[in-house]
């Protein structure tokens, strides 16, 4: 099965991801564009594996405390099969922290996880010609992160769909 861990978006952040979405589809000649139930910000790809349980026992045993999360602005990593555009998150040395720490933990059970730096992003379009302005409207939204979710990728009637298969509840530390 193939895995990630995300956090996955109170409305306020998919209402606005969904409106730079559609800001996107208007203004580009084209592209793959995200499904709106799919958006999540990517902690960890796992990749295909059968230890899901693993997983989630790490992902239980590096949980952080609540912490707030930022949207703001946008860009994209340029491709020469086409761009992928992005909506981005305000800094954040929690959520770096974690991130960090998460993937660490994994390589130490073995998981595959690539080393690049985590650079925080919400992939809005796949393979996006023609964006003439690459840059997005896209208004700062907060939320609080309370959840961190270990997901499966999976196409199914030719849609890829994301299924949170476990999670963890942040709770505040003492």
């Amino acid at each position: 099965m193939r895995l990630f861990i995300a956090i996955l978006f109170a409305p306020e952040i998919i209402a606005e991801l969904s409106a730079a979405i559609n800001q996107l589809r208007k203004t580009a000649q084209s592209g793959n564009f995200t499904r709106i139930e799919n958006l999540h910000l990517t902690l960890a790809f796992i990749g295909e594996t059968n230890r899901s349980e693993a997983a989630a026992n790490i992902l239980k045993a590096t949980a952080p405390p609540p912490f707030a999360l930022e949207l703001c602005g946008s860009g994209s990593f340029v491709r020469a099969s086409g761009d992928i555009v992005w909506a981005g998150l305000a800094k954040n040395n929690i959520l770096l922290n974690y991130a960090e720490n998460l993937c660490r933990e994994l390589r130490n059970a073995g998981f595959d996880i690539d080393g690049k730096n985590f650079s925080p992003h919400i992939t809005l379009g796949r393979e996006v010609t023609g964006f003439k302005n690459k840059k997005l409207d896209v208004k700062p939204q907060k939320m609080e992160v309370n959840r961190i979710s270990l997901m499966k990728s999976e196409r199914i009637n030719n849609k890829l769909i994301y299924s949170e298969i476990s999670g963890v509840n942040l709770k505040l530390l003492n």
